[in-house]
């Protein structure tokens, strides 16, 4: 059960974007952009405020690649795995983030809600490959060392 206060927030977003069907995507766009993720209780009511059914609404969730039902963590950390990426290596990148933090291809999200990892396909930095994102800031060239002291700093170890 959501707080109220996401409900609240759901409702200023829905009146920025106004209540028709045709302000479904920029609504789910707008939550995912403020809690990281689709709750499903906030897509259900969501659906009724602007008039579309619950599958149309989730029709559309999972259509879209970028919309998530899983929270995330503080640190989003996307790992790169388009071509320039992979013949760098990137899969090593991935596989030290997910030693570093404990997870793996099946459990993306640490269990103190600090970290998430993923893989995409392409962030559009093809020439600073390997790429990763954290939170959608760009660290380029990365090597296992970097994700190591990446992950530091992260967690505030920097300097310890």
């Amino acid at each position: 059960m959501l707080d109220k206060s996401y409900y609240q927030k759901v409702d200023e977003i829905i009146n920025i974007h106004g209540k028709t069907k045709a302000a479904l995507i920029p609504i789910m766009q707008d939550i995912q952009a403020e809690y990281k993720y689709l709750a499903p209780e906030l897509l259900t009511y969501v659906a009724k405020e602007i008039g579309v059914t619950e599958a149309k609404a989730y029709s559309v969730a999972t259509f879209y690649e970028n919309f998530s039902f899983e929270q995330k963590g503080k640190y989003v950390i996307k790992v790169c795995d388009g071509t320039a990426c992979h013949v760098r290596k990137s899969s090593t990148i991935l596989s030290k983030l997910y030693e570093e933090l404990g997870l793996s291809k099946d459990k993306h999200t640490t269990d103190d809600m600090m970290f998430t990892v993923e893989t995409v396909s392409c962030l559009g930095a093809c020439g600073l490959a390997p790429a990763l994102t954290v939170n959608d800031e760009v660290h380029p060239a990365m090597t296992p060392e970097k994700v190591s002291t990446l992950v530091k700093e992260l967690r505030g170890e920097a300097n310890e």
